[in-house]
């Protein structure tokens, strides 16, 4: 085993001991929580060797940097899943390779991506979750992006009657202000609340993705179907050029 598969194997192995813990705390079956590794700012060779680890689900959240590490990565059994700040015109590259966007907040771009998802003539709807900006007040979006809490139903009735998508569920990023700063669970339980109600309309819609490498234990906690763990697994990221 080289040394970085083995720093990734290890790193891997405590990001899944933690997320056995919280389940098991909990009371919930370990199975009930999907890890995507978030692989942005690393090269395809690491996601070649989490992919040999086990790893099945890896995030992106810049198309740039996506898109080439998915060909790349194409003989792998991957789903991938763009989960940053989506640009309108880079939808059409994010239908190739991603299985899920994370982060639908606006009408805008829910009909660039059904058009371009009607033209690459996708076999899959391409599930659409919803991102919700828990500190953002009605009518506007987070300091980090997402649709205030009172628009999500509106968003979903768009994706569900736009071609080649599914409203698939909810997904937010602990905020950095408003009520919910510092208080990541009582974020993630809002967020539940806010799925109960989305899956009464949508029943299909029902992944819940929150809580990353600093709070995913709160998440798993209050309900979260999916984490995204990138440092916890991968190490400190280099910076963005």
């Amino acid at each position: 085993m080289t040394d970085r598969k083995d720093q990734l194997a290890h790193s891997l192995a405590r990001v899944e001991e933690r997320i056995s813990t919280a389940c098991a705390s909990a009371g919930r079956p370990r199975e009930e929580v999907t890890l995507i590794v978030v692989t942005k700012t690393y090269p395809a060779s690491d996601v070649r060797l989490l992919a040999e680890l086990g790893v099945r689900h890896v995030g992106e959240n810049r198309d740039q940097d996506a898109a080439p590490k998915a060909a790349e990565c194409s003989d792998l059994p991957l789903t991938w899943h763009f989960v940053g700040q989506l640009q309108t015109n880079k939808v059409r590259s994010v239908v190739n390779y991603a299985g899920l966007v994370h982060s639908i907040d606006r009408d805008r771009l829910v009909t660039s991506l059904s058009q371009a998802a009607a033209r690459t003539g996708r076999e899959t709807e391409l599930d659409c979750l919803i991102q919700v900006a828990l500190d953002a007040e009605s009518g506007e979006r987070g300091a980090r992006g997402g649709v205030a809490p009172d628009g999500v139903a509106a968003l979903a009735d768009e994706i569900a009657a736009a071609e080649g998508l599914r409203p698939a569920g909810l997904m937010t990023v602990a905020p950095l202000s408003g009520p919910f700063a510092g208080r990541p669970r009582a974020a993630f339980e809002r967020l539940m609340e806010i799925s109960t109600h989305l899956r009464a309309a949508h029943p299909t819609a029902n992944m819940v993705s929150a809580g990353m490498s600093a709070d995913l234990e709160d998440a798993v906690a209050a309900g979260a179907t999916h984490v995204r763990v990138g440092s916890a697994v991968l190490g400190v990221r280099p910076r963005l050029g």
